[in-house]
């Protein structure tokens, strides 16, 4: 079975957590199909490892079964992290006919046919299955900062930075993880450098923290930033700006604790700046750091001076998508 002008039924299942979402979502989106958002809630199950968990709706809330999860029964299926890999197998296997599923980041282990196609960071290491066919490798995390959204973030916030002096140089930061925290002193320095960066440019800030950088670090980087500058802290609320930010900078600087952001920063054809401490940063971090340096899609946020430099914008989601398409025109072998 291929699907030709007749468009396929996709599901594209996300949960709790924002990065996986983003990456099913961006893949999703560059499809260019229509497609159905499945949210999933979990039970006190779902710790359990997908070796028990299987191809079950074990570990999925009462909920989710009953009011979600039911026919029609789609053809494709798009999800990203490790909780959702049953869920997938599950509805293949209750649907009583050819599904298709595409899974993001590792699904831990399971047998090389469980899903028609994985795609997983190369600085995401070795699977536990093995690396077969069906494995795409791609550059970075899938994100929604396609070529349209940058286009119409740049038009919703082109006013309200136009009173600011151009280079805008974008500093986008992180914070702590589950093994590495994010110092208030590390903050301030941080903004100090990026606001050098702008001064000697003749340009402005445009910071955007993130939920995981706390309050004393936002307060270090508030003092440590001076005017002209629009800023955003994360625990103050208000309207985020961080994909106008992203769309109209001249300039990115991202802290390197997070593959999501460096890999949206990359979305940018500017220069992007990596600043990634050693005690900051995890081992993946740093392959993918290598990578993206390599490819000349970004440096290393070694001084204050401001190099410019052009790239292909970088989204995963677009090899992602491409590789489901010939997917959907190869024919399934029915029994």
């Amino acid at each position: 079975m291929a699907y030709g002008s007749v468009s396929p039924l996709i599901w594209v299942l996300t949960d709790d957590r924002p990065g996986n979402t983003t990456q099913a979502l961006g893949v999703a989106e560059a499809l260019g199909l229509p497609f159905s958002e499945k949210k999933v809630e979990y039970d006190s199950l779902a710790v359990l490892p997908n070796i028990l968990r299987g191809a079950t709706m074990v570990g999925v809330s009462s909920q989710s079964r009953s009011v979600l999860l039911g026919p029609p029964w789609p053809d494709l299926v798009i999800a990203a992290g490790r909780r959702l890999a049953p869920v997938s197998r599950w509805i293949r296997r209750v649907a009583h006919k050819p599904v298709r599923l595409v899974h993001l980041m590792n699904p831990g282990r399971v047998r090389a046919g469980a899903f028609d196609l994985i795609a997983v960071p190369r600085h995401d290491g070795a699977l536990p299955g093995g690396e077969w066919d069906n494995v795409l490798r791609v550059t970075g995390a899938p994100h929604r900062f396609s070529r349209i959204t940058r286009e119409v973030e740049a038009e919703a916030w082109r006013n309200t930075l136009s009173g600011l002096p151009r280079p805008y140089i974008a500093l986008l930061v992180g914070g702590a993880t589950r093994h590495r925290p994010f110092p208030a002193d590390y903050a301030g320095d941080l903004g100090r450098r990026v606001a050098e960066m702008a001064r000697s440019a003749g340009g402005s800030v445009l910071l955007a923290t993130s939920r995981r950088t706390g309050a004393d670090a936002e307060r270090a980087l508030d003092a440590a930033i001076p005017e002209p500058r629009s800023a955003y802290f994360w625990s103050r609320g208000g309207e985020n700006p961080y994909f106008g930010f992203l769309a109209l900078a001249d300039a990115v600087v991202v802290t390197g604790d997070s593959v999501s952001m460096c890999s949206e920063a990359c979305a940018t054809p500017g220069p992007v700046y990596i600043d990634a401490p050693a005690k900051l940063t995890a081992e993946k971090h740093r392959i993918l750091h290598s990578e993206l340096y390599s490819m000349d899609y970004a440096r290393p946020f070694i001084d204050s001076k401001l190099a410019m430099w052009t790239h292909p914008p970088l989204n995963a989601a677009v090899e992602i998508a491409a590789a489901i398409i010939h997917l959907l025109k190869t024919p399934i072998a029915v029994s």
